[in-house]
C-alpha cells in the first residue's frame, strides 16, 4: 500500500474513532508498528492529528479552555471526593499553593475554616469563597482572565518566586504520558511552572477525565509530580500507564 493511500486511511480512521491505536492500525494496514509510527508523526507535522501515548487522537481533541461557568458542575461528585482525600496529607500550620480550577475550589471549599493554613493562590473564585472565615490568604494579583478568574503575568510571578510553601496542589486541563501535563496557554504554563518552584512537592488534582489528552502548552513532565490523585473512573488501561510516569491514588465516588 502506498505511503499517501495508507495516510489517507489513518486520517479517516482517527477523524470517525477520535483515537488510534499504533498497534490495531499496524494490523489492519499490514505494516509495522515503526512505519505506522512515522505515519502518524508525518500527520501531526500536517496538523490531521495529535500524537499521545500508544497512537494518535484527532486534532481537534486539542482540549481548550472551558470557562468557569460552563465546568463548575461537571464531574463534581468526583471533584468533592478527590478534595476530602487530599486534605488527609495536609500538615497542621501548613503553608500551600493553590492552583486555579475547579478541583482547587472544592479543596478550598473543606479548608475555610481552618486557622492554621495560610493559602497562596492566583484564582479569584478562591478568594472570593474565604471572605468570610478565618483562613488567610493571599491573593498573587496579576493579570485577570476574564470568564475563567485566573491571575497570571509578572506581577503574580514576581510574588510566587519570593515563596516557598510545603505543598502546591496543581491542576491540569490535559494529562499525556509523553506529553506530561499541558494547559491552553503559555501564560497558564509558565505560572504553573513558577508555582511548582515555589513548593517543597506538587501534587496533581484532576479528574479522570483530563487524562490521555494534550493541551497547548507544556507545563512539566509527570515525573516531577510527587503524588497525583484522580477519581476510580480511570480506565485499569490507562492506569497501568500512568503509574509507570508516577504514582497516583484513585478515588471511589461509590457510597458504601
Amino acid at each position: 500500500m502506498q505511503a499517501k493511500i495508507r495516510q489517507q486511511r489513518i486520517i479517516d480512521e482517527t477523524i470517525n474513532k477520535q483515537r488510534v491505536e499504533i498497534e490495531q492500525l499496524s494490523s489492519e494496514l499490514n505494516v509495522s508498528t515503526m512505519t505506522i509510527r512515522r505515519d502518524l508523526t508525518e500527520l501531526e507535522k500536517q496538523g490531521y492529528l495529535i500524537r499521545v501515548h500508544g497512537g494518535a487522537v484527532a486534532a481537534e481533541s486539542l482540549v481548550a479552555e472551558t470557562p468557569y461557568f460552563n465546568k463548575a458542575s461537571h464531574h463534581l461528585q468526583e471533584k468533592k471526593a478527590i478534595a476530602k482525600e487530599v486534605l488527609q496529607i495536609l500538615p497542621e500550620n501548613s503553608r500551600i499553593l493553590l492552583d486555579s480550577g475547579t478541583t482547587t475550589l472544592e479543596i478550598i471549599r473543606l479548608l475555610k475554616h481552618r486557622e492554621d493554613i495560610t493559602v497562596l493562590t492566583n484564582d479569584i473564585k478562591l478568594a472570593v469563597e474565604c471572605l468570610e472565615g478565618p483562613l488567610k490568604i493571599i491573593l498573587t494579583g496579576g493579570e485577570l482572565q476574564k470568564g475563567i478568574g485566573s491571575c497570571t503575568g509578572p506581577s503574580a510571578e514576581k510574588l510566587l518566586s519570593s515563596v516557598h510553601v510545603d505543598l502546591f496542589f496543581l491542576g491540569a486541563h490535559a494529562i499525556d504520558p509523553e506529553g506530561g501535563i499541558t494547559a491552553p496557554t503559555l501564560e497558564k504554563a509558565n505560572i504553573k511552572r513558577v508555582m511548582m518552584r515555589a513548593a517543597e512537592r506538587t501534587i496533581l488534582v484532576a479528574d479522570s477525565t483530563k487524562f490521555s489528552k494534550k493541551s497547548f502548552a507544556r507545563v512539566c513532565g509527570l515525573e516531577e509530580i510527587s503524588q497525583g490523585y484522580t477519581d476510580a473512573k480511570l480506565p485499569e488501561h490507562d492506569r497501568d500507564m500512568f503509574n509507570k510516569y508516577m504514582p497516583i491514588k484513585y478515588i471511589s465516588t461509590e457510597v458504601s
